[in-house]
């Protein structure tokens, strides 16, 4: 079973020059995690292929890939081409030899997830859920359904590699604790990760919502764009950072919370975190819907704003398209500062469809600097509403893997 501790976790970064080099500590590792770090490209390598890139003895490499058959992280992938004698045997990465609980919960609703290493979806359930009913109802939710999906595709929990999950508001992600949450009541300091570890048998990483997403569409779509930003546009508005191919959180885990952020002619609007003026007040889904409704035009969610805006409805468009500007004038200034490759818009707003985005590029290519965006994308995200789990499973999978905490894994004794 994993460690019980907290770490950092990002999309599978670019192997670092020394191949054996743990990508959390940067601390250079000669066990058999170290290996698998390399073999998780899924290129089938010979043990002499192995011995070459890697520097180690083949008598080394004999017994890291020995310990690592025999906890199935890799397996036979056919036989090399014999230069004479019988064939050498290819060994890849195995991504069916464990699984990862990944979960989502946003404001109004919950996905839970069974993937594998590679972070493919082996099962998943979405239910309507109210994140302010309180954590307990909310993880529970997550951990029956937890069990359930592993029975339907005959799992065992003993297969767990660790549980991830992503929540609607700020959360210190050493503690996998939410702090202040505006939209979560009860929530506050609550101790997800130790609710979750008791109950699954395995440790939790808990993160932002938007953090898990930027993981989840860097890693299926974007893994060779180092620098990227994911703006969620829904109930609220929030962004995740990947710089250098990782997860960029800040001190507290508060980096990219964009949503609070005040636009200057919007001060006599009031927002659910007790200031005025901020975007998320303004140009979120909410935002829009209660905007709509003092139009005469009934709308309570992103939802209804969607499905106004697909069906033709002018004020909808009109307003959508505002928004684009809006989340743009804060994108401008974040584009000079961060300088991404790719800003990737998601959440439920983006399925709205060209509007959004037209008004956020319209305005950022037009103040921020020509350097900053002679290069820069401005795209709908391609995941999804798969982003969350997919993401949450990487930060699993990449805490998990990582040569110390594998390596500790493989010497651990044996529960079952």
């Amino acid at each position: 079973m994993l460690e019980d501790s907290v770490g950092g976790g990002a999309s599978l970064p670019a192997p670092p020059p020394d191949l054996l080099a743990d990508p959390a500590t940067g601390a250079t590792v000669a066990g058999a995690g170290g290996l698998l770090w390399l073999m998780r490209d899924g290129m089938p390598r010979t043990r002499s292929e192995l011995a070459a890139v890697t520097g180690l003895a083949r008598s080394t490499i004999a017994q890291r890939v020995d310990a690592l058959m025999a906890a199935g992280f890799i397996g036979p992938a056919g036989e090399a081409t014999s230069t004479g004698g019988r064939p050498p045997t290819r060994f890849a990465f195995n991504p069916s030899a464990r699984v990862t609980v990944a979960a989502d919960i946003g404001a109004t609703h919950g996905r839970v997830a069974i993937t594998d290493l590679a972070g493919d979806v082996l099962a998943e359930r979405r239910d309507e859920l109210d994140v302010a009913v309180g954590p307990d109802h909310v993880l529970d939710w997550v951990v029956r359904n937890s069990y359930s999906l592993l029975d339907d595709i005959g799992r065992s929990p003993s297969d767990l590699l660790g549980v991830g999950i992503g929540l609607p508001g700020p959360v210190e992600h050493s503690t996998g604790r939410p702090v202040n949450p505006p939209i979560m009541p009860g929530w506050d300091g609550y101790d997800v990760e130790g609710y979750l570890r008791e109950r699954l048998g395995v440790a939790a990483l808990v993160d932002n919502d938007v953090n898990i997403m930027a993981l989840g569409e860097h890693f299926t779509q974007w893994r060779g764009f180092p620098h990227m930003m994911f703006v969620k546009v829904a109930t609220g508005i929030g962004s995740g950072l990947i710089s250098d191919g990782r997860l960029h959180r800040g001190a507290q885990g508060a980096a990219g919370d964009m949503g609070h952020l005040q636009l200057p002619h919007s001060d006599d609007v009031v927002c659910r975190c007790g200031n005025t003026g901020c975007l998320e007040a303004v140009a979120s889904g909410a935002a829009i819907a209660a905007a709509l409704t003092a139009a005469g035009i009934p709308a309570r969610s992103s939802r209804d704003v969607v499905e106004l805006a697909r069906g033709g409805s002018v004020e909808a468009l009109r307003l959508v398209r505002q928004a684009g500007r809006d989340i743009g004038e804060v994108l401008a200034a974040a584009v000079s500062l961060f300088n991404p490759s790719v800003i990737v818009i998601g959440g439920s707003l983006s399925h709205a469809g060209e509007h959004l985005i037209a008004g956020v590029r319209e305005i950022v290519y037009r103040r921020s600097l020509p350097l900053a965006t002679q290069h820069l994308r401005i795209v709908q995200s391609r995941t999804g509403d798969r982003a969350g789990i997919i993401g949450a499973a990487v930060m699993v999978i990449d805490h998990a893997l990582a040569p110390a905490q594998l390596d500790t894994l493989l010497t651990a004794p044996n529960d079952s």
